[in-house]
């Protein structure tokens, strides 16, 4: 696959916390214009898999590749949605003014957001349904709720890749419904969605593409082709990278 139909391409990556590999020598393609789930076991490298797209941590080798780029000289073609426990939520901050923060980056240092701005973060909130709840505090919000201000924060950044971390991790089946609902939309428009996943039996409902991931990666590809019973037992049998990292 050339770097054109690639959106993310990865190569015998390495990551490692105190000389423990987190990811040893990973190796996955992602298509533009799909929707792919990773998948593993906890502690199996998931989140800081994203992380390294993202260039959030210093691989110890490999190299990741974002339409060719790499990550820091891509940002603005990349949205990402964390894991919404990892936000503080108590901040004093209406709904509203949070989807807004999401255009920060695209306006630079020197400009505040504007009319323009807030219309966009509107039509966001319009589009994961939750316009009800734009004045809302965030502190007051669902976990459902909370769900949806996160990816609706995310489409207003209009990138072409969106990175989420567990966003159907204990959410109500309406949230899970329209989440799923606007991933679906957003692949349709030829944006690619990538999503740390948890539910097995959903992965061949809601994606198209899947990696199997403990610590290396076991499978990646098709869902109808590398789904598999062997696959899943390789995956979540135990950790398949070394005992650690010398030096």
């Amino acid at each position: 696959m050339s770097d054109r139909e690639a959106a993310i391409r990865i190569e015998d990556l390495t990551v490692a916390y105190g000389g423990e590999p987190a990811l040893w020598d990973v190796d996955a393609t992602i298509p533009r214009g799909t929707r792919t789930a990773i998948v593993g076991p906890n502690g199996a490298g998931k989140s800081t898999l994203m992380r390294a797209i993202l260039g959030l941590v210093t691989p110890v080798a490999g190299t990741v590749r974002i339409e060719g780029r790499p990550p820091r000289h891509a940002r603005g073609r990349v949205a990402y949605v964390p894991q919404r426990s990892l936000l503080d939520w108590d901040f004093p901050t209406t709904v509203l003014d949070m989807v807004t923060m999401g255009t920060y980056g695209r306006l630079g240092w020197f400009r505040r957001p504007g009319a323009a701005e807030r219309r966009d973060a509107r039509r966001a909130l319009e589009e994961v349904g939750i316009a009800d709840l734009a004045r809302r505090p965030i502190g007051e919000l669902s976990g459902g709720q909370r769900q949806r201000v996160l990816l609706a924060r995310a489409l207003v950044q209009h990138a072409e890749i969106y990175m989420l971390d567990e966003p159907l991790q204990g959410v109500d089946a309406p949230t899970e419904r329209a989440l799923i609902g606007v991933l679906r939309k957003l692949v349709a428009e030829g944006k690619t969605v990538v999503v740390v996943h948890h539910d097995l039996q959903t992965v061949p409902l809601y994606f198209d593409r899947v990696l199997l991931l403990n610590v290396r990666a076991i499978a990646e590809g098709d869902v109808s082709e590398v789904f598999t019973e062997a696959n899943l037992r390789a995956t979540f049998g135990g950790r398949a990278g070394p005992e650690g990292i010398g030096g």
